[in-house]
Protein backbone atom coordinates (compact mmCIF):
# COMPACT_ATOMS: atom_id res chain seq x y z
CA UNK A 1 0.00 0.00 0.00
CA UNK A 2 1.77 3.53 -1.08
CA UNK A 3 0.56 6.05 1.58
CA UNK A 4 0.78 10.08 0.74
CA UNK A 5 0.51 12.60 3.31
CA UNK A 6 -0.12 16.60 2.43
CA UNK A 7 0.78 19.48 5.02
CA UNK A 8 -2.44 21.47 4.32
CA UNK A 9 -1.16 24.07 6.88
CA UNK A 10 2.49 24.35 4.80
CA UNK A 11 -0.19 24.80 1.60
CA UNK A 12 -2.08 27.55 2.52
CA UNK A 13 0.80 29.35 3.90
CA UNK A 14 3.05 28.92 0.81
CA UNK A 15 1.27 27.94 -2.34
CA UNK A 16 1.13 30.68 -5.40
CA UNK A 17 -2.58 29.82 -5.32
CA UNK A 18 -3.43 31.34 -1.50
CA UNK A 19 -0.86 34.05 -1.79
CA UNK A 20 -2.34 35.35 -4.88
CA UNK A 21 -6.20 35.03 -3.81
CA UNK A 22 -4.92 36.87 -0.50
CA UNK A 23 -3.15 39.82 -2.20
CA UNK A 24 -6.44 39.55 -4.96
CA UNK A 25 -8.55 40.25 -1.79
CA UNK A 26 -6.60 42.93 0.14
CA UNK A 27 -6.69 44.97 -3.10
CA UNK A 28 -10.16 44.42 -3.40
CA UNK A 29 -11.04 45.49 0.11
CA UNK A 30 -8.15 48.41 0.58
CA UNK A 31 -10.58 51.11 -0.62
CA UNK A 32 -13.27 49.96 2.27
CA UNK A 33 -10.85 49.71 4.64
CA UNK A 34 -9.80 53.20 4.00
CA UNK A 35 -13.13 54.23 4.29
CA UNK A 36 -14.06 52.32 7.29
CA UNK A 37 -10.88 54.30 8.89
CA UNK A 38 -11.47 57.66 7.87
CA UNK A 39 -15.42 57.14 9.69
CA UNK A 40 -13.29 55.63 12.63
CA UNK A 41 -11.37 58.58 13.14
CA UNK A 42 -14.38 60.65 12.32
CA UNK A 43 -16.29 59.28 14.90
CA UNK A 44 -13.31 59.74 17.70
CA UNK A 45 -13.02 63.22 16.70
CA UNK A 46 -16.71 63.84 17.15
CA UNK A 47 -16.35 61.85 20.62
CA UNK A 48 -13.31 64.27 21.83
CA UNK A 49 -14.87 67.42 20.24
CA UNK A 50 -17.96 66.36 22.41
CA UNK A 51 -16.00 65.90 25.47
CA UNK A 52 -14.34 69.31 25.28
CA UNK A 53 -16.93 71.38 24.64
CA UNK A 54 -19.31 70.32 26.77
CA UNK A 55 -19.09 72.12 29.36
CA UNK A 56 -19.51 75.63 27.50
CA UNK A 57 -22.47 73.97 25.26
CA UNK A 58 -26.24 74.63 26.25
CA UNK A 59 -28.14 71.29 26.96
CA UNK A 60 -30.21 71.17 23.71
CA UNK A 61 -26.63 71.53 21.70
CA UNK A 62 -24.93 68.96 24.03
CA UNK A 63 -28.22 66.52 23.31
CA UNK A 64 -28.33 67.51 20.04
CA UNK A 65 -24.44 66.42 19.13
CA UNK A 66 -24.09 63.57 21.48
CA UNK A 67 -27.59 62.17 18.96
CA UNK A 68 -25.52 62.92 16.09
CA UNK A 69 -22.67 61.37 17.43
CA UNK A 70 -24.77 57.90 18.69
CA UNK A 71 -26.14 58.36 14.60
CA UNK A 72 -22.76 58.33 13.32
CA UNK A 73 -21.35 55.53 15.39
CA UNK A 74 -24.13 53.65 14.49
CA UNK A 75 -23.27 53.81 11.04
CA UNK A 76 -19.41 53.10 11.67
CA UNK A 77 -20.94 49.83 13.44
CA UNK A 78 -22.75 48.90 10.58
CA UNK A 79 -20.66 49.87 8.10
CA UNK A 80 -17.92 47.82 9.73
CA UNK A 81 -20.10 43.98 9.98
CA UNK A 82 -20.91 44.65 6.44
CA UNK A 83 -17.50 45.27 5.84
CA UNK A 84 -16.18 41.98 7.86
CA UNK A 85 -19.47 39.92 6.68
CA UNK A 86 -18.46 41.15 2.77
CA UNK A 87 -14.56 40.27 3.02
CA UNK A 88 -15.04 36.67 5.01
CA UNK A 89 -17.61 35.65 2.25
CA UNK A 90 -15.35 36.72 -0.70
CA UNK A 91 -12.69 34.59 1.33
CA UNK A 92 -14.40 31.98 1.62
CA UNK A 93 -15.29 32.23 -2.35
CA UNK A 94 -11.95 32.17 -3.43
CA UNK A 95 -10.50 29.98 -0.72
CA UNK A 96 -12.73 27.11 -1.88
CA UNK A 97 -11.70 28.01 -5.56
CA UNK A 98 -8.27 27.77 -4.61
CA UNK A 99 -8.66 24.35 -2.35
CA UNK A 100 -11.03 22.74 -5.38
CA UNK A 101 -7.21 23.45 -7.24
CA UNK A 102 -5.56 21.91 -4.73
CA UNK A 103 -7.34 18.97 -4.25
CA UNK A 104 -7.49 18.39 -8.17
CA UNK A 105 -3.67 18.29 -8.00
CA UNK A 106 -3.43 16.26 -4.90
CA UNK A 107 -6.06 13.79 -7.08
CA UNK A 108 -3.37 13.82 -10.21
CA UNK A 109 -0.27 13.12 -8.36
CA UNK A 110 -1.71 10.54 -6.57
CA UNK A 111 -3.13 8.59 -9.90
CA UNK A 112 0.21 9.73 -11.56
CA UNK A 113 2.49 8.37 -8.60
CA UNK A 114 -0.04 5.03 -7.91
CA UNK A 115 -0.73 6.14 -4.48
CA UNK A 116 -3.89 3.78 -2.81
CA UNK A 117 -4.00 6.50 0.05
CA UNK A 118 -3.41 10.72 0.30
CA UNK A 119 -3.85 12.08 3.81
CA UNK A 120 -4.87 15.61 4.25
CA UNK A 121 -3.36 15.82 7.52
CA UNK A 122 -1.29 13.69 10.39
CA UNK A 123 0.00 13.75 13.78
CA UNK A 124 3.23 13.19 12.34
CA UNK A 125 4.88 13.05 8.74
CA UNK A 126 7.48 11.30 7.73
CA UNK A 127 9.33 12.55 5.30
CA UNK A 128 9.22 9.66 3.05
CA UNK A 129 5.37 9.87 2.48
CA UNK A 130 4.99 13.45 2.71
CA UNK A 131 4.14 14.66 -0.67
CA UNK A 132 3.48 18.44 0.48
CA UNK A 133 6.78 19.45 -1.45
CA UNK A 134 5.24 17.88 -5.34
CA UNK A 135 2.07 19.28 -4.77
CA UNK A 136 3.57 23.41 -3.84
CA UNK A 137 5.27 22.71 -6.98
CA UNK A 138 2.56 21.58 -9.46
CA UNK A 139 0.60 24.41 -7.77
CA UNK A 140 3.04 26.93 -8.51
CA UNK A 141 2.87 26.12 -12.37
Amino acid sequence: MKVGVVNTERIFREAAPYKAAQTKIEQEFAKRQKDLESMAVKVKNMADKLDKDAAVLSESDRNKRQRELVEADKDFQRTQREFKEDLNQRRNEEMANVIDRTNRVIKQIAEAEKYDLVLQEAVYISPRVDITDKVLKALSK
